[in-house]
């Protein structure tokens, strides 16, 4: 039975999304009938956590994750070493990276190539460099590159000339919804959510300076949530006059991100380059309407359930609040849409597909 090495030191419990996947993909594979075994390689932080959605045996690397410099160590040399003890067959990144010389046919999961199509956006603009580096070499030394997106699949192929053959394209899934949420809370007409950390990508200030051009009398309530520290949106909030009506939050406990999933009247992404939208599937998987960004990846995610704005143009999205706000009709039938879209997308498919594509690495070796 091949054992898969499973490259866990990015997940520190401040990822978000690539997080996720890690776990939801993790917790699939680990119902899936045992025709490989698994050993995790963990970060000291995740150590730390709950980690028993890992369908096998954890070893404690002693790197933290949120440390770079031991961090890009571990990812360029530790986790080969580590692999070749362990007997690996198989190793997979699912976090974007992977050892210099690994030891064993090497998958790497993909989720985007920010660094290189918008550098501008990148908060760590010191590290912009050395994280392309990195992710070159361990595309150079992978055998299969899975992404989460025909959008990210055309960036591997354009800045890593990765061959078309060995990338599996393999879409995200939204968490299955508790069947709880929802239960005697009632959805808001005039409560609109964004969420999410506070870097530039996320563009949150299009989000805040589009209630500045909605008229008090019609102005909604927003929450953001999702800062880290002091929140760098508290001075533009005030410059324009919006306490009353714009809170800001932290990184809120799970079950009241749930609460305010189930009362909003729907989800704002304003991000203005990413591989994917977990947020939009989720979002969708209660019934929550959408209002994204007009991208060419959250198109290709939201597809006809989703109403659009131009990106990074407040005046649109003060548009399309408006117009949302004031049509209950047209909350109904986005709720209706994003329900049948979220549908089609299951952790389940990215479980199975994940499988065969380490079946076609092993197969090349």
């Amino acid at each position: 039975m091949p054992l898969v090495f499973v490259n866990l030191l990015q997940s520190t419990g401040t990822k978000g999304g690539i997080e996720i996947y890690a776990r939801e993909l993790y917790r699939r594979l680990g119902e899936q009938p045992g025709e490989f075994t698994f050993v995790g390689y963990a970060s000291t932080e995740l150590m730390e956590r709950d980690h028993s959605w890992f369908p096998g045996e954890v070893i404690d690397s002693g790197i933290s994750g949120e440390n770079r410099v031991t961090w890009a160590f571990g990812e360029l040399f530790s986790v080969a070493r580590a692999a070749k003890r362990a007997g690996a067959d198989l190793i997979h990144g699912p976090a974007m990276f992977g050892p210099l010389r690994p030891p064993a046919p090497l998958v790497i999961s993909v989720h985007d190539l920010l660094y290189f199509s918008h550098p501008e956006l990148m908060q760590t603009k010191l590290f912009t460099e050395p994280v392309k580096w990195m992710e070159k070499r361990g595309a150079a030394a992978a055998s299969r590159l899975i992404t989460i997106s025909e959008y990210s699949a055309s960036a591997i192929r354009r800045y890593l000339r990765f061959d078309d053959d060995r990338i599996d394209v393999i879409p995200l899934a939204g968490r299955a919804p508790d069947p709880s949420v929802g239960v005697g809370l009632t959805r808001a007409s005039d409560l609109f959510l964004a969420i999410g950390q506070r870097s530039p990508y996320k563009d949150f200030g299009t989000v805040v300076r589009a209630w500045a051009q909605i008229p008090e009398n019609e102005r909604p309530r927003l929450v953001i949530t999702g800062s880290h520290g002091d929140d760098p949106l508290i001075p533009l909030v005030r410059e324009l006059g919006l306490e009353r009506w714009v809170e800001l939050k932290s990184w809120v406990p799970t079950e009241e991100l749930t609460e305010l999933f189930a009362t909003a009247t729907a989800l704002i992404d304003s991000t203005l380059a990413t591989g994917f939208s977990l947020p939009t599937l989720e979002a969708m998987g209660i019934g929550l309407p959408v209002i994204l960004a007009d991208t060419e990846v959250f198109r290709e995610v939201g597809a006809d359930a989703a109403d659009y704005f131009a990106a990074g143009d407040p005046a649109d999205l003060a548009r399309a609040v408006r117009s949302l706000a004031s049509r209950p009709e047209r909350q109904r039938e986005l709720t209706r849409l994003g329900l049948e879209r979220s549908a089609q997308f299951s952790w389940e498919k990215v479980a199975e597909q994940t499988l065969e594509s380490f079946r076609k690495a092993l197969q090349r070796g």
